[in-house]
Order: structure tokens, then sequence, then C-alpha cells
């Protein structure tokens, strides 16, 4: 088959890995179609919760017929056991001659070895197809796995100027509703959605994914709050046992006021600091590995100013605020223009009258294929 063949179906296989985005944590979204004489015979998704792999749902669609099929996948193979076999022994004992994978995932379980027990099996292997798609796919695998802790999006509306609201913090609404809705699909393809306690005070959101039919894809919500401010009436506390709140704060928190919240969900968690290193680092562990950011300028500040943003979604609506409403983003500390960090964009999408705009960091290391 040639290249664009070959790309053809390994994009079907990224476009089916992004529906489980969102879901999946802590294991990663992986997409994966069987392919046999042209044709895809089996095609699968990480399922939520992270079980079943991609693999074995693509094989349980093409039964028999995968004998012989080529299988494209957006990451290696697991290679280790858990409530079924690996993957990588999944795919040689159901008779797939050929596999594609877009890119080594980096777990130490696996990291190569999914791929050296397909070759021992007799299986030809090619790694590489469409490396830099899926690492950007899997970016918060490689951020916790590597880093210890999730990727960061940080998600802006903002007006032409650069401001989300004016110099009262009226904010409702800077964008229009189709990029409303955008939004809470970008929730839904997150793990977790993160504030600072000024945007729970001001705006008392309720963070959840309130698109037709998929609330039960709401994130867990996060909430930096040092100083322990949110008010246990709030509709983040109060919504705390249909959806997680984990409620980072400073190490030696008010019991009584931890006492309120928790009697309604809330998780509390004190936390040393640095703060947001602290926080990224136990996000991590707790295996969260996409973040969406819906904080105001000073928390977009803070998390721009300690190296944490991977990915930006900027809503521009056709308006101007003016110089006296509230920015984008809080202090850099900024001496020159060339320490700014450079970003490059990576897709444009018009919404109606407003413009989305996504961006990544120019720095980026470039995807390898054993990367």
């Amino acid at each position: 088959m040639n290249r664009n063949g070959e790309e053809r179906f390994m994009r079907v296989a990224l476009a089916l890995g992004e529906r489980g985005l969102g879901t999946t944590w802590p294991n990663p979204s992986v997409g994966c179609v069987l392919v046999r004489e042209g044709r895809i015979i089996g095609r699968g998704w990480t399922q939520p919760g992270g079980r079943p792999h991609a693999e074995m749902e693509a094989l349980a669609r093409a039964g028999a017929a995968a004998r012989g099929s080529t299988a494209y996948v957006t990451l290696e193979p697991c290679a280790n056991p858990g409530h079924t076999p690996p993957c990588c022994r999944a795919l040689a004992e159901a008779g797939v001659a050929r596999v594609v994978a877009a890119c080594i995932d980096p777990d130490p379980r696996v990291n190569g070895k999914g791929l050296a027990h397909l070759r021992s099996a007799g299986v030809d292997v090619q790694l590489g197809l469409l490396a830099r798609e899926a690492r950007r796919q899997h970016l918060g695998l490689y951020r916790r796995i590597l880093e210890g802790r999730p990727m960061f999006a940080l998600k802006l509306a903002l007006s032409l100027d650069g401001r989300i609201a004016t110099a009262c913090g009226h904010s409702h609404w800077v964008s229009g509703e189709r990029a409303r809705m955008e939004a809470h699909r970008l929730r839904a393809q997150h793990d977790a959605i993160l504030i600072g306690s000024g945007t729970a005070l001001a705006d008392d959101p309720e963070l959840t994914c309130r698109l037709p039919g998929l609330f039960w894809a709401s994130p867990v919500r996060i909430l930096l709050d040092r100083r322990l401010r949110l008010p246990p009436q709030s509709k983040l506390a109060l919504g705390a046992r249909e959806v997680p709140l984990w409620l980072f704060t400073a190490p030696d928190p008010d019991p009584e006021r931890c006492r309120q919240l928790e009697a309604c969900g809330v998780e509390v968690i004190p936390t040393p600091e640095p703060f947001l290193d602290s926080v990224a680092r136990r996000l991590g562990e707790r295996g969260i590995t996409r973040v969406l950011v819906e904080g105001g300028g000073g928390v977009a500040g803070a998390l721009l100013r300690r190296g944490l943003v991977d990915r930006l979604h900027l809503v521009y609506a056709p308006i101007w605020l003016g110089g006296d409403a509230r920015p984008a983003v809080g202090p850099l500390g900024l001496a020159r223009v060339d320490e700014a960090r450079r970003w490059r964009t990576v897709e444009r999408l018009e919404m109606g009258e407003d413009l989305l705009i996504t961006l990544e960091p120019e720095d980026e290391a470039r995807c390898s294929p054993g990367s």
C-alpha cells in the first residue's frame, strides 16, 4: 500500500482515539483500525475508564477476519498484563500480520516492549507513521509519564484587544453561542477543568459539560483556593457529590472551613509551596493527563510564568473592551520582548462571528518515531 493509503487509515485511527479523550484517564485514549485488502474490517477506541483497549475492541469487531490483516494504532500496543492479556499478545495470537504504530508508549511497563513482542512473534512492525499528530493527541500521557504532570490547555474568550471582562468584572458573554458550545466540547475532552478562587467567587460556575447527552463526560473540577474562600453554598461545593471537586489550598487550612466543605463532598487537598508545581505533580500522581484551564488572568499568568501551559485555545470576539478592562493574562515579569515564549498556530476555526485559534509552543520538541 502506498504512503497516502497508509496515512488515510492512521487518520481514521486518530479520529477514533479522539472519541475517548477525557474519559479514559489514567489510560491514554487510543484508536485502532484493522485493514485487510484495503478495507477496514475492525475498529476500536479505548472505552470509558480505560478498558477495554482500542486493539481489543477492534479485534472483537473483526473476529476471524483479523488473521492476515494490518493494524493501524495511534500508540504502541501495551505489553503489561492487566484485567485482560496485553494487546501486543492479543494481536499476535489473532494472526495480525502487520502492525503500524504511530509512536512509542513512554510508560516504563511498555516503552518498546510491545513492539518487541510483536516482532518476536513474527509480526511485521512499522513505527512513526503520523507520529507528530499522534504525539499531540497523547501529549497528556507523555507529560505525565516523563515529567510527572498533566498537560495544561489554557482556554480564553477575549476581545480583539486581549481583554476578558470589563473594568467592573462583567464578562457574560464575550464570545457567542457557538464558541460557548465549543468550550463545553473541550471540557468533555479533558480529564479535569481548573479555575482559581477569584473566578469561583465572581462567577459561581458549575464547570460541567452541558452539551446534550454529555453531562456524564463532565471532568473533575479543580479549584486553586489557597485561602479556602469557597463558600459551602456555592454551585461548585453543592455539586461535589455529583461531579468531583478537588480543592487545592495552603498547607494549614482552617479545620472548621475544611469540615464544612468536606461535608458537601469537596476533597480539600493541603498543598505545599511551590504551589503550582505541587498541584501539577499531585494531579499527575492521581492519573490526570489533560487539564483545561478556564481561570482568569491571574491563573493564566501564573501558569505561563511557570512554563506549564502546553496548548492555547483562544476565542477572539469582534469587540473592543479598552485599556481599562481586565487583561486576559496577568503579569509575566518580562524585561525584553525576546524573553517571551513564541507560539505557533496549529488550527483556526471560524465560529459564527468569533475566531478560535489553537496554538502550541514553537520550542516544543518535534516528535520522532521513537519518542
